[in-house]
């Protein structure tokens, strides 16, 4: 064995240079890999195989400590390694390899995805081999070589293939070969230029032949078609001959196929392809294919913006619009055709090529861009094109939806008179869940007025109940469940004094009360005879004590209003302050023939207390709201919205009931006279908690006008008390509620921004972080957007402003436990921040009102310990338990309805007097004011898919029940549920769930399952199962 390594370091014992001996082994091995990564892989693989035998002759040797190797000799200029050993002899690669590596780089194969042949791997790491070793190595055996060749090839064949390689693999097959030579041919004979005019007919024909080999190559587009790709050279050459040639056929055919080849090889934003287009022949559209066609629409929408800016003529366009259209609705394009009628504003052409087959597909294209239209005119136009559609396919409970979302109350009335039968039904049922106000109505049938009233949904609420089998009457503590909190550090807690009086305790049990039994009739605690839970309260609790009466006998207003008659003649001013509220209450949205709110109501707001008075007028309000009801205002309501011998508190409650019955009609009378209060109200007048409402109440009026609120808002601009602010922003909201208004919002978010430190006047601050909410709820987009904002506000913004953030988190998510959102609350229920924890807390009641979320219960349960020394946050606490539970989980809060296409204005009236409340909460839920929680039964109705029969019966009927899709845009019949179960109903329907028929055996009244839906049996279908 020599005693020489190719790396090996020399004995310590020569002489070496200090800064030799103090070089570190990362050093040294950073050298060594920095230059074996010069080297080829098998070098690299030599140098290390070297070191490794070095560090093992040296430890075994014994050398430096730690098994350093000694340094060697250090010399002026030279390098402390010898050069690398020259590499192994070569030979020639396998032909697998060969073929892989023509035209590539001489870089060394990655080893990563490249295994070199055994023969190449460098030499035993032993390292002492001597020459004829290595000739040994050399030798190869052929049997083990053809093995390693063919596993070379498998290799390289699994490698990814590079650019170079698909052109090799793509050569010209012989087919290809001469198709290649054929259109060569074809274009030189095309661009000969003939002396004599009568030689053109050959040019025609070699142009005729060129067209029909591009028409049939682009009836298929999976892959580039062949002649598109051997035309390419010739593109340039063939658009300057057209510049030169005469007029004539041949120039028009030729100008044809330009424009066909533009759609490939034409320059970016040249719009070739229109152009060649427009100087061509008459040879139609169609020809040429669908790929063809979408091109072409789209250079024509770009080019009609151009000159539609510049005032030139577009007939020529409009032309080729016109041959378009037919071609995409024929060939399932619907999408397309309505995207190049929008870009020219020719949408109304639309409706001429509109059929029962396909106007599904057409208005739920046209619905979804509705979002995404800035201008509030044209969006309006697209859906009175969608309702007109409805209603010319027969379609007309998606037309009334149609119309009640554009707020136009003649064409719901029309398309109701429209109908008959059980489709007339139907559209009354559609009615009353949405409490679209439909004016005078005294000659319709009284069972029509009924199902608009809402009268039968007190009974169908109990079949409801009873199938579901939750009829039993719950108690407060059957929903705190405190033994599940039951540990060791809340006993220690609960054991401290804690600062919870009785009557705060008993107060937060009647309002979960009243919230878990809605609707059911009874309860353990008030309508039992004998009762007297509302005596345990004191003073102001009575008030919500006893309207909790009428969230028990929610919309039950035959044995309602006899219960809670009895308590309207209490000697005590704050009981019978609350049975005239609990009337109210009563009948939330029940407004029949037989309505008794305004008669038992309208005697007491002349009343000499205050508090009676006021309880009288929110009662109305909340009955009626929605309605319209022209009684209510012109002799009961609209002469106390005064300052004139009563008190701003009076005349804000007023304000907010009016706003409430009339919310989004811009009743100008109403608004007027709210206004010359403000104009006539002092600083101090101003600066009452109470005016707020007053605030609230007008821009209820223009909920959802847009526009027509511009008037208010410059009357607004001139109060000078800083309450103008409030005013104006909450206007404007309300105004754009759910429109997703880009530059209202970037208006909101440039307010948030602004840094004001006196609390009188950045109340308005707080109006805009809701806003932010109230805009972009229309749609899950925005939604999303204003989440990711909210998030940079809790971080930026002032605590102000952060304090109505989570009230903001709730309007976006109501009775929708989002995870997001909820671990956003959870963590803000904890906030140093009293009110910023508060407002939190109530934000988790409210989006998952009704669910019975078992994550958001686990939330609450934790915070009654936490806060169990708290007495306004264990109140709050307990209130969001209520609605979590709300209606034994059958009810819901969510205002958006109809398969998520409308917004209950009625449902957002009661969310966003408990919101504005929540702004300041010490004087408002946590003081005298908590009744204002009530107004929730505005929005509340069962989240379930009932089906009955003609009679109004119900009946079970087998229904999928999954999440919703979105289909707008496709093509065919897709399905429009996914991940669904089959029930038979009825069933609840949670938020983003859609319903569909199981079978054909029934044929429903609607096209959207939701509510109460009428069916009838399908005299077509066979038996049940279909």
């Amino acid at each position: 064995m020599t005693s020489a390594l190719p790396f090996r370091w020399r004995s310590s014992r020569r002489a070496s240079s200090a800064s030799a001996l103090l070089l570190p082994l990362a050093v040294v091995w950073a050298s060594l890999a920095s230059r074996a990564a010069r080297f080829e892989p098998w070098q690299a693989r030599h140098v290390a195989g070297a070191r490794a035998a070095t560090l093992r002759g040296r430890r075994s040797s014994g050398g430096l400590p730690w098994g350093l190797p000694a340094p060697l000799p250090a010399s002026p200029g030279s390098s402390p390694f010898p050069p690398p050993p020259p590499p192994p002899p070569t030979r020639p690669l396998p032909a697998a390899t060969r073929h892989r590596s023509r035209g590539a780089s001489p870089t060394p194969p990655n080893p990563r995805t490249h295994s070199a042949p055994r023969s190449r791997a460098p030499p035993p790491s032993s390292c002492t081999q001597t020459m004829a070793d290595k000739k040994e190595v050399a030798v190869v055996d052929p049997v083990q070589a053809e093995e390693e060749k063919k596993k070379e090839s498998k290799e390289a064949d699994m490698l990814p293939k590079t650019k170079e390689d698909e052109e090799e693999e793509d050569e010209m097959s012989e087919e290809d070969r001469k198709l290649k030579e054929t259109l060569d041919l074809l274009v030189v004979q095309v661009m000969k230029t003939f002396a004599d005019p009568k030689d053109d007919a050959l040019q025609k024909s070699a142009l005729d032949k060129l067209s029909d080999q591009v028409r049939s190559s682009t009836s298929s587009m999976t892959s580039v078609p062949k002649p598109l790709k051997f035309l390419r050279p010739h593109f340039k050459e063939m658009k300057e001959f057209f510049a030169k040639m005469r007029e004539g056929i041949n120039k028009k055919l030729l100008s044809d196929l330009l424009s066909v080849l533009a759609m490939t090889f034409g320059q970016k934003d040249g719009r070739e392809s229109l152009k060649f287009r427009l100087s061509g022949s008459s040879v139609p559209l169609s020809s040429w294919g669908h790929e063809y066609i979408r091109n072409l629409s789209g250079e024509i929408g770009a080019e009609y913006n151009e000159r539609t800016e510049n005032d030139e003529k577009v007939e020529d366009l409009i032309k080729l619009v016109d041959e378009i259209i037919p071609f995409d609705m024929k060939h399932n394009s619907e999408a397309d055709a309505c995207d190049l009628l929008m870009e020219v504003s020719l949408l109304d052409k639309i409706q001429q090529y509109i059929t029962k087959d396909n106007h599904a597909r057409v208005c739920r294209y046209l619905l979804s861009c509705v979002d995404y239209i800035s201008d509030e005119t044209e969006s309006a136009k697209l859906m009175e094109i969608v309702a007109t559609a409805y209603r010319k396919c027969g379609q007309l409970a998606d037309s009334l939806r149609v119309a009640i979302k554009l707020n136009k109350q003649e064409l719901v009335r029309e398309i109701f008179d429209e109908s008959k039968g059980l489709v007339t039904k139907q559209l009354a049922f559609i009615i009353g869940s949405v409490k679209f106000p439909m004016g005078d109505i005294e000659d319709e049938d009284e069972e029509l007025l009924d199902l608009i009233g809402n009268e039968p949904l007190t009974e169908l609420y109990g079949t409801l109940a009873s199938e579901l089998d939750v009829q039993e009457a719950k108690t407060p503590e059957d929903i705190y469940k405190t033994h599940l909190a039951d540990s060791h550090s809340n006993r220690m807690q609960r054991s401290r004094p804690a600062n919870v009086d009785s009557a705060r305790k008993n107060l937060a049990s009647s309002f979960v009360n009243g919230f878990v039994n809605a609707g059911f009739s009874k309860d353990k605690m008030i309508t039992p005879k004998g009762s007297e839970w509302i005596f345990k309260n004191k003073d102001h609790g009575m008030i919500s004590a006893a309207a909790s009466l009428g969230m028990v006998y929610l919309w039950n207003t035959e044995v309602g209003g006899n219960e809670i008659d009895k308590y309207s003649l209490s000697k005590q001013d704050n009981i019978k302050a609350g049975a005239l509220l609990a009337i109210g209450i009563c009948c939330a949205g029940v407004t029949g023939s037989m309505s008794m709110a305004l008669p038992l109501l309208q005697d007491h707001v002349e009343d000499k207390n205050d508090t009676i008075k006021m309880m009288a007028i929110l009662g109305i309000g909340i009955a009626y709201v929605g309605t319209g009801n022209e009684e209510t205002s012109t002799d009961v309501l609209l002469p106390i919205i005064t300052l004139d011998g009563q008190t701003m508190e009076v005349a804000s409650i007023a304000s907010l009931a009016l706003g409430m019955i009339f919310c989004g009609t811009g009743n100008e009378e109403i608004s007027a006279a709210i206004v010359d209060v403000f104009l006539a109200a002092t600083e101090t007048q101003c600066n009452d908690s109470a005016a707020i409402y007053m605030c609230l109440g007008l821009g209820l009026l223009y909920l959802g006008q847009g526009e027509e609120c511009e008037a208010i808002l410059e009357m607004a601009s001139a109060f000078e008390n800083p309450i103008s602010k409030y005013l104006t922003i909450t206007v404007e909201t309300c105004a754009h509620a759910g429109s997703g208004n880009v530059l209202l919002i970037q208006k909101l978010l440039k307010i948030i921004s602004e840094h004001i430190e006196d609390e009188k006047l950045n109340r308005h601050q707080s109006v805009a972080v809701l806003g932010l909410a109230l805009v972009a709820m229309g749609e899950d987009l925005g939604k999303q957007m204003i989440v990711r904002s909210m998030d940079h506000i809790l971080q930026y913004a002032e605590v102000n402003v952060k304090r109505a953030v989570p009230i903001a988190f709730a309007l976006l998510s109501v009775s929708h436990p989002d995870v997001v959102i909820m671990d956003t609350l959870s963590k803000l229920s904890h906030d140093s921040d009293q009110e910023v924890s508060q407002n939190a807390i109530l934000a988790l009641g409210i989006i998952g009102a009704g669910t019975n979320n078992s994550r958001v219960a686990g939330l609450l349960r934790q915070l009654s310990s936490y806060y169990a020394r708290e007495a306004n946050h264990l109140f709050l606490v307990r209130i969001s338990q209520g609605l979590l539970h709300l209606g034994k989980g059958l009810l819901t809060l969510d205002p958006r309805l109809s398969d998520g296409l409308l917004v209950s204005k009625s449902a957002l009236c009661g969310l966003l007097t408990v919101l504005h409340s929540s702004f300041d909460m010490k004087n408002t839920i946590l003081a005298k004011r908590h009744y204002m929680l009530y107004t929730l039964a505005c929005g509340m109705r069962p989240r379930m898919l009932m089906t009955v029969d003609e009679k109004l019966n119900p009946i079970p009927v087998k229904v999928r029940v999954g999440q919703a899709v979105d289909t707008a845009g496709k093509a065919g019949k897709p399905k429009t549920i996914t991940g669904f179960q089959t029930h038979k109903t009825p069933v609840l329907l949670a938020h983003g769930e859609r319903a569909e028929l199981a079978s054909d055996y029934y044929k429903p009244m609607t096209n959207v399952l939701e509510g109460v839906v009428i069916v009838e049996k399908n005299p077509d279908a066979l038996d049940e199962e279909g």
